[in-house]
Formats: C-alpha cells, structure tokens, sequence
C-alpha cells in the first residue's frame, strides 16, 4: 500500500523515448521488410503518411502558433468557434412542384434546420425553355421556378428573416436573383433583412454539363452586373458560388479538389476587376463548397488548409481582413455512398460531418442514405438532418475550438496540403488559369486519373467499402425505388404557367429592357409577372460555342453492385442464387482461415456460399458439391497440402462433373502453372483484383 501511495513520476517511470529508438525496435519487429513500404502509407497526392508523428514534425511549421480568429485563420475564422454561432445545418430538398418542397422545408425547419437552400430543377439551372414535356436527360431532382409566384409558393408561411436563404443559380445568377427579389418586394419583405446567397458558378456548370447556354464571357458580365447591384443596395447576400463538388464527386483527390477551386477563384476575381468592382466586394462575396469523403484525417485537415490557402491569396489581392475569411459549405460525399447495404451511408454520413465540423467548416450538408438510388423520404431526410443535430446537441463538438489543432499528425498533414495545393495551383496559373485548364481538359483528365487509381484499390480491396467489397450483407433485400413522375409534374407546371400569362402583356415586357440596366430591368420584368424565360431572352445575347469534357458523378461502389445485380438476374430468371461449393479439406484449423476468406471474397458477388463441413477424402467433398447444384467448386485448405490435394479434387470434378469451375483458395506461385494444368481455373488470394476475378467467375456460372 506504501507503494502504491507512493507520487507517480511519469518523466522517471516512462522515460522518453526517441523517434530512431522506436524505429529500430520496429525494423526488428518486421524482420527484414522494409519499413517504408509496409508502415508508409501514399496518399493519392503523392503525400506519405507516417506511422507516428512527434513534435519534431511541426517544429518548422509557421503555423501551429496560430490563435482562432486571427490570421491566417487555421484554426477558425472567428475566436469563439461555434460558441455563439453554430454552423449552418443545410439540406436540399429535391422536390419539384413548389407546394411539396413548402411541405417538405416547412416541417424540416421546424426539425432542426437552420438554413433555407434551394437547388433548382435542371430545367431551371440551365434555363431550359417553358413547355409541357422535357426528355428525361432533362429533368433533376430540386426546385422548378418560373416566375416569383413559385417562390411564393415554396416559402410560404416562412420567415426569411430568421433563416440564411442560398440558392444555387447555376451559370447566371440574375434571372433567380431578379425573381427573388420581385418574391420579396411583392410580400413586403424587407431585403436588407435577408441573408444568405444567390450563387452563381460559371465553371462550375460548364464542367458538370460540358456546354453552356450562354458565352463565359456574358456569364461573368451579368455576375459582375448581380454582384454591383448587391452592393450598391447594402444587401447581404453572396453572388459568386465555387463548387469543387463535381471533382469530389467524381473521385478527385483532396490537393486537386483545393487547387481547382482557387484556381476558379482567381479566374472570377480577375474577370470581376476587370469589370470595374472592388477587390472586397468580389471577395467577400464567395462562397466555397467542398465535398467531405471518408478519410478522416485527411478531411479535417483539407479544410483548415483551404483558410490558410485563401487568407494567403485575399491578402495578395490586398482583401480587408473580413475578405481573407473564408466561407465554406461542406457536402457528405456522393462518390462514397452506395446502393447496397446503404444504411451504411449512415455511418459515413457521420463521420464526414464529424471531420467537417472538427475541420471548422461554416455550413454542412448531410445526404440521405438513400439519394443515390431513390427520392428520398421524410425518413431517410430527418435521419440527415439529425445526424448534425446530435453531433452538435449530444456530442458537443460546438464547445470545442479547433479540437484538431496540436495533433502532430493534423498539423503536419495540413502543411503537407498547403505546399501540395499552391504547387498545383500555381502550375495551373502559369499556364494560363483554369478556363484554359477545361478547355484542354487538364483537370477532368487529372480527375478521372485518380478516380481509376482509387477503383483499383477498392477492387484489390485494398481500400474496403463496408457492405460491398467487403462484409457483404446477403440479408438485405431490395429497397422500393422513389421518383418523381417528371411527365405529368411538368404537364401541371406548364398549364399553371398558361395560366398566368393571360394576364402578362409580353410586348410591354419587352420594352422593360430598352432603357434600363439589367439587373433593374429584370426586376421589373419579374414584377410585372414576368418568367424566368422573359429575363433571360433579353439579358443572354451571345451563345456559348465552346465545349468541354464533362465530369460524372460516379460512385466507388458501382463495380461491385454490377456484379450483384448481375447475380439478382440471374435469381430473377432461374429462381435460383447461383451457388459456390467450398471443398473445405482437413481439420478445422487447416481449412478454417481459407474457407471464411473464400465465403467472404465470393459473397462481394452476392453469389450463394455452401460452407457445410470439412473433408478428408477429394471423393465425398466432390460428390457433395454436384449434390449440392453448385456449378462452382472451390478448394479451401494450406499451400502444403496443395500438392496432393489439387490432382485428386481435378481429377474427381473430371469424373462427376466435367464443365465444373474449380477454384483455389490462395496462389501458391511456385506451384500456379501446374495446378492451372491440373484445371483450377480461378485463384481467390489476399491482393486479387476482386471485381475481375468474380466478374470472370460469375460468366462462367451464368
């Protein structure tokens, strides 16, 4: 007991131990395999990742000094973190007739959102004209406007004053912005009260779609016109959106999700000083997005580089200290949802707002687990929304400022980040800004470069997708699918509309145009009951000639549910899941680890795995599996027992059924070419391109 009481002196009883001393100590744990290459990890930014960080790490570091509010802002914007004003909770609501997306904001308000967003229909964003029937490539799940009547339709009975309102205008903001402000001035709303953000993102548009309705150049003339308006009116609201989420969802890695985004910035900043604004006017009007996908650490500190990044580059442009602070709105990854297992996405989900918020992001946005492959519903949207609500309610990480700063390896990361984005970034610039880059297709290619690299690790497993490439849940039965019936939504739409033009004198619309700018002129075009399409077929003179390659959202998953679904087809003709017999030879302890790696490789496919005993003799263990039905056998025990094991299961499959596959578990290499002689056709193996190898099993079974 004397001992016990005795005081604990941690410096005396854990000496401190060095980096090289450790290291050694670790050589010797691995007897003879390099270190770097089995503790090294390389991200896709070509940024290694030790296996242990220490204070020597950040020594030369300029920022780990830094204090929250100050410059250059890597541990918040503001001194008080989220002390006194929680982040935005946003949410999209991807419902098409005003009257539903009312329904929908209203009780999700009511719920725990705090922001008002509006994503408009594609019909909308790209300024498609007013008619009865689109082709289904047209349509998109989110808000249709026309006139300012359907703003007054989706908000109605809804303070704006309460709420920051943003609305993604696509390529042109003044058409949205004059219907909402015509929406405000008609309900007698004050706009000086409104916060928030009509955004319009040029290139953002142009690489999501490959075209645009109307020329870049005419696109940053009426953003330059939006953006003065706002200005010379003392509104607040932001004008300039730029979205990195189509390169985040379409596999890009962090540096080249940052560097395309400033890079975007510098090209608007230049075009709007060119058109006469102020540098702070431009500055403080943008507003970031950026996706938030699965890898924790690397996510939090993307995001405290992005503050330290566009501090750096507002100053160099001489922006006001409100100007070098960065707004940023994050959106849970698309590219890392699924479509199998996918309440998983829930998980996801989470962990992608918990390094959004630990990152210090200023709004967030959490995607239903299920709007990867159906509507989503009033489940699937309140399970989004609370995921913020308990991280911040029950969680408590708005007590916490900069929780991530001091971590050895988030500090160093974040460096490692800024130096690899503004290498990048200032590549791009010298060869002539990022218009150029698209036009040569330079980041859609660079993208799609990393997507391949990230579905080859996925299918070597050597990244796991929890349900899909891995742990796959057979259980699971199919989700009903959701949609909008888009034919008959835009029927009822387009015979409103005819509606309420008999009281619209077009040809006094018209004249609107001839003696006003355009931003007064749209307003009082969309005051006087004036659609959207009125606007904009006098304010877009020049069409845009120019086309890109265009940059898909894809999924990382998407390999491997094709196999499932090519499984279900097979189920769905035949009545049966086609079936895999695991010829599980010797003990327990001899098959045991082979047969569980096999069932697992072989479900990836949904394929049904038929595990029932082990075998001593190659004669029962063949029988069974043709008793079984199984057109699939494969051969689970040690690469010592191989040798005999192998003839004798080829030489029984020979003789009771000749056209059975035979796999092996595991690739014995010295012995590969003499048991593919022998007639194993398929090796499953630790490191085997999954996707390959039961896309070729799967052929076969079929």
């Amino acid at each position: 007991m004397d001992k016990l009481s005795e005081k604990l002196n941690l410096k005396q009883c854990f000496p401190e131990v060095s980096y090289d001393e450790w290291k050694k100590v670790v050589e010797k744990d691995l007897k003879g395999q390099p270190f770097d290459k089995k503790l090294i990890t390389k991200t896709y930014d070509g940024i290694d990742l030790k296996p242990i960080y220490n204070k020597e790490d950040i020594e030369n570091i300029p920022f780990t000094d830094s204090k929250p509010g100050l410059p250059n802002y890597v541990r918040g914007t503001n001194s008080y973190g989220y002390l006194k004003d929680i982040w935005g909770i946003h949410q999209e609501i991807p419902f098409t007739v005003p009257e539903e997306f009312n329904e929908v904001l209203t009780e999700a308000i009511e719920k725990g959102q705090n922001c008002i967003v509006i994503n408009p229909d594609r019909v909308t964003l790209l300024n498609l004209p007013v008619k009865e029937h689109y082709a289904h490539s047209d349509f998109g799940d989110g808000l249709s406007v026309i006139s300012y009547r359907d703003f007054d339709k989706a908000l109605k009975n809804i303070d704006l004053t309460k709420f920051p309102v943003f609305i993604n205008a696509g390529f042109n903001n003044i058409p949205l912005l004059a219907l909402f402000v015509a929406y405000l001035k008609k309900n007698k709303i004050d706009l000086k009260k409104i916060s928030g953000g009509i955004l319009a993102d040029p290139y953002g548009c142009f690489v999501q779609y490959g075209n645009m309705p109307v020329s870049i150049e005419e696109s940053f003339n009426h953003l330059a016109e939006a953006t003065k308006w706002i200005e010379d009116n003392n509104v607040n609201l932001r004008t300039i959106g730029i979205s990195a989420l189509p390169y985040h969802n379409a596999g890009a890695s962090v540096v080249q999700e940052l560097a395309y985004a400033f890079s975007t910035a510098i090209d608007y900043i230049n075009n709007l000083l060119d058109r006469g604004l102020n540098v702070n006017s431009v500055l403080s009007k943008i507003r970031f997005s950026f996706g938030i996908g699965s890898f924790y650490f690397m996510e939090i500190s993307k995001l405290r580089a992005a503050k330290i990044l566009w501090q750096k580059i507002a100053e160099q442009y001489g922006g006001n200290e409100k100007s070098q602070k960065i707004d940023i709105l994050t959106v849970t990854s698309k590219y890392n949802q699924t479509a199998r297992d996918p309440y998983v996405n829930m998980l996801r989900t989470t962990t992608e707002a918990f390094s959004a918020i630990l990152g210090g992001a200023d709004a967030i946005q959490t995607n239903p687990f299920d709007e990867t492959f159906r509507l989503p519903d009033e489940f699937s949207m309140r399970i989004a929304r609370n995921t913020q609500i308990i991280l911040q309610e029950e969680s408590h990480l708005h007590r916490l400022i900069d929780p991530a700063g001091g971590s050895y390896f988030i500090e160093s990361l974040t460096s490692e980040i800024v130096v690899a984005v503004w290498k990048l970034f200032t590549e791009i610039q010298k060869n002539g800004g990022m218009l150029k880059a698209l036009l040569k297709d330079i980041p859609q290619t660079e993208t799609e470069k990393v997507h391949l690299q990230r579905i080859k690790d996925y299918a070597k497993r050597k990244s796991v997708i929890v349900g899909v490439n891995m742990y796959a849940n057979l259980k699971e039965t199919k989700t009903i699918e959701r949609e909008q019936d888009f034919v008959n939504i835009y029927l009822k739409l387009f015979n409103e509309y005819k509606k309420e033009r008999k009281n619209v004198d077009e040809v006094k619309l018209d004249k609107v145009f001839a003696d006003k700018n355009i931003m007064d002129a749209s307003e009082e075009c969309a005051m006087a009951g004036g659609s959207r399409e009125d606007i904009s077929k006098n304010i877009f003179k020049t069409s845009e000639k120019r086309k890109i390659k265009p940059l898909k959202t894809v999924r990382s998953s998407e390999i491997f549910e094709i196999l499932r679904d090519v499984t279900d087809d097979i189920k769905d003709k035949t009545g049966k899941t086609p079936s895999v017999f695991l010829a599980a030879m010797g003990p327990v302890k001899q098959h045991k680890a082979r047969a569980d790696f096999s069932r697992g490789f072989l479900e990836v496919a949904g394929l049904n795995v038929i595990y029932e005993k082990g075998y001593e003799s190659a004669k029962e263990a063949v029988s069974d599996a043709v008793k079984s039905g199984a057109k699939a056998i494969a051969v689970c025990s040690t690469d010592e027992t191989y040798p005999e094991l192998v003839p004798q299961i080829s030489a029984e499959v020979k003789k009771q059924s000749p056209g059975m596959l035979i796999i092996l578990a595991g690739y014995p290499k010295e012995q590969i070419e003499t048991f593919k002689s022998s007639g194993i056709e398929e090796f499953i193996y630790m490191g085997a391109d999954v996707y390959d190898t039961l896309n070729r099993i799967l052929k076969r079974l079929i």
